[in-house]
């Protein structure tokens, strides 16, 4: 049974940084990367960044790209994404999820998902 939990949100002011944290539990022997999502009541599911199973290679949405940062240690079964210079519009729930495709951008391809963490960035 494949099971993802993050952690390590909160409220932090504009221009802060915050890290996320996802523990892993996956099936031995099927390689998977992990996705960051978030949502807001406004706005559907949106692609943050991506891992590949080895950590050699990351993939990030438009609005994470030359900010947030995406490593995953498997020995450790954990997944990090590193948020800085964060802003107002990053407030959301944040999602890791698993799939076995290479680097999907596409919630639907996440066949499973933890049940997210609140970040909220507010003077």
């Amino acid at each position: 049974q494949v099971q993802l939990a993050e952690s390590g949100g909160g409220v932090v002011q504009p221009g802060a940084s915050l890290r996320l944290s996802c523990a892993t539990s996956l099936r031995p022997g099927v390689r998977y990367t992990i996705g960051w999502f978030r949502q807001t009541a406004e706005k559907e599911r949106e692609f943050v960044a991506a891992v590949s199973w080895s950590g050699q290679t990351s993939l990030y949405g438009d609005s994470a790209e030359g900010r947030f940062n995406v490593a995953r240690d498997n020995d450790k079964n954990m997944v990090w994404l590193q948020m800085n210079s964060l802003k107002s519009d990053d407030t959301a729930l944040y999602l890791c999820a698993a799939s076995t495709a290479h680097l999907p951008r596409v919630a639907e391809v996440y066949a499973y998902w933890g049940q997210g963490i609140q970040v909220t960035v507010s003077a």
